[in-house]
């Protein structure tokens, strides 16, 4: 699928090893391997750079700095998700796979528990983004938000759930078992028409 004049990309340049943060008002975004790589959009077309463009703003919009980073060595979403709230500043991350699925994890919860979950990611916007990134800066100052509103489509998993399994596959394949996460700079630029 082309993307269309106008939108969006964005690439994630490795600037080293990913390691704790030391600022208790950081965020961290740790995506999946196959993040704004292998992949560029979610499972319903979200382009990558509109989601992490959302989840930024909507971090930024609370006062609270983000950092992203790239988990290489797994693609099961509570582990990136755990894994970034560890090597946060505030221990909050918030954990996306390429498909869409996200998470918002503490450092102090054990790996399959979490703050807010969202798992049907044929549901997600770049609004409900956004949401998600005001969010996980909240609970980074401490405060207790509203869990972000979702919708709930009975029939989004039998209509997405081949579509959902090859990508999940697919994401596997990307899968740097030897490799540590690394920090990312993400750069937004316009596609060419």
């Amino acid at each position: 699928m082309t993307t269309p004049a106008g939108d969006r990309t964005v690439s994630l340049r490795e600037v080293g090893p990913a390691r704790r943060g030391t600022r208790e008002d950081e965020v961290v975004v740790a995506v999946s391997p196959a993040f704004a790589g292998h992949f560029t959009k979610t499972i319903v077309d979200v382009p990558h750079a509109e989601v992490l463009r959302q989840l930024l703003a909507g971090i930024e919009e609370q006062g609270v700095t983000a950092r992203v980073i790239r988990v290489r060595d797994t693609a099961d979403l509570a582990a990136i998700a755990h894994l970034g709230a560890k090597l946060s500043g505030s221990g909050i991350a918030v954990g996306v796979l390429s498909r869409g699925t996200t998470m918002l994890h503490q450092k102090d919860l054990p790996r399959l528990s979490n703050l807010e979950l969202f798992p049907q990611s044929p549901l997600l916007d770049a609004e409900v983004f956004r949401k998600i990134g005001s969010n996980a800066a909240q609970y980074a100052k401490g405060e207790s938000p509203e869990p972000v509103p979702t919708r709930n489509d009975q029939m989004a998993r039998p209509r997405w759930q081949a579509k959902a399994a090859l990508l999940h596959l697919k994401e596997f394949e990307c899968i740097e078992a030897d490799r540590g996460p690394v920090e990312v700079e993400p750069a937004f630029e316009l596609s060419p028409a």
